[in-house]
């Protein structure tokens, strides 16, 4: 499975970021392998986050997981992990939808 991570340096962060200039790659992919995912790609980025990382885990709970590791670290904030479906993948949910769509009876109706 995939998943989008957005997050952003908190100001603890910021500053060891300025204290200590790095590469923060291969202390984030230490501890997505240990784990057991694997990083698809890593980004910092300008705008609402700093940071994009794409991970490959297992299961959900796992991606969940090391987010709140990274959270209680108290390194980065608004951190925001999501799953990422292929266009095939998706697929499949479509058509699980279009097979319960007329089990959903909307409120007031």
């Amino acid at each position: 499975m995939l998943f989008v991570t957005q997050a952003s340096y908190s100001q603890s962060g910021v500053k060891g970021l300025v204290n200590k200039p790095e590469d923060r790659l291969a202390a984030i992919q230490q501890m997505v392998e240990t784990a057991g995912g694997k990083i698809v790609g890593l980004y910092m980025t300008t705008g609402e986050a700093d940071v994009l990382l794409i991970t490959e885990f297992e299961d959900d709970e796992t991606a969940v997981a090391l987010g709140m590791v990274a959270a209680a670290s108290g390194s980065v904030s608004d951190l925001k992990t999501v799953r990422a479906w292929t266009t095939a993948e998706f697929k499949s949910v479509a058509e699980k939808a279009s097979g319960l769509a007329g089990s959903y009876r909307p409120p007031g109706s």
